[in-house]
């Protein structure tokens, strides 16, 4: 049996009522204005491809709800050295797609879905080993989604696609203001 500490009653008390309160108001708390507009955008094209709004209402929710989740953990220091330096790869591979994205995006003939879809799965792994003693089954499942979602090679190539280009415009202002501030 473990013994009691209220540090860790606290940490699942603040999870669980962040998760129950993952709306836009609890979301400004940990995800500034540049990361909710490329939010707003994701649950754009999310919705225009999948022709739900119900769907990309959930990848959307599911993506702030981790969010949230790992900026607790990571801001009451739960994550032991091992454990860092898997959040430090995740750190450089959300990064790395990131700069492929935009990279994709201001030069004409490179989009390469496998290559973006790669890094994304790269990405959901990393981040799973990082979270995986920390979050439960339920919380392991919101990642899959998210990220499988968006490393879709029909939803990149759509994203990438004439049709989808002013979204793709705002999510490549967006991250790029994420990369120059260093929040990414």
């Amino acid at each position: 049996m473990e013994p009691f500490s209220s540090r860790n009653l606290a940490l699942q008390a603040e999870k669980k009522l962040l998760s129950k309160l993952a709306g836009r108001s609890v979301a400004h708390l940990f995800i500034d204005d540049t990361s909710s507009d490329v939010l707003d955008e994701l649950y754009k094209v999310s919705k225009e491809y999948t022709h739900s709004r119900g769907e990309a209402q959930r990848v959307i929710k599911d993506l702030v709800k981790v969010a949230i989740k790992v900026a607790v953990l990571h801001r009451n220091e739960q994550f032991g050295p091992g454990e860092m330096a898997a959040a430090d790869q995740f750190r450089q591979k959300l990064r790395q797609g990131a700069m492929t994205a935009l990279s994709f995006g201001e030069v004409d003939f490179t989009f390469e879905a496998a290559v973006l879809a790669g890094l994304l799965t790269e990405c959901r792994d990393t981040l799973l080993e990082l979270v995986r003693h920390h979050l439960t089954p339920k919380s392991h499942g919101r990642i899959r989604h998210v990220f499988d979602h968006f490393s879709d090679p029909g939803l990149l190539t759509a994203l990438y696609s004439p049709g989808y280009a002013q979204h793709l415009s705002k999510i490549c202002d967006g991250l790029r203001k994420l990369l120059d501030e260093g929040k990414l």
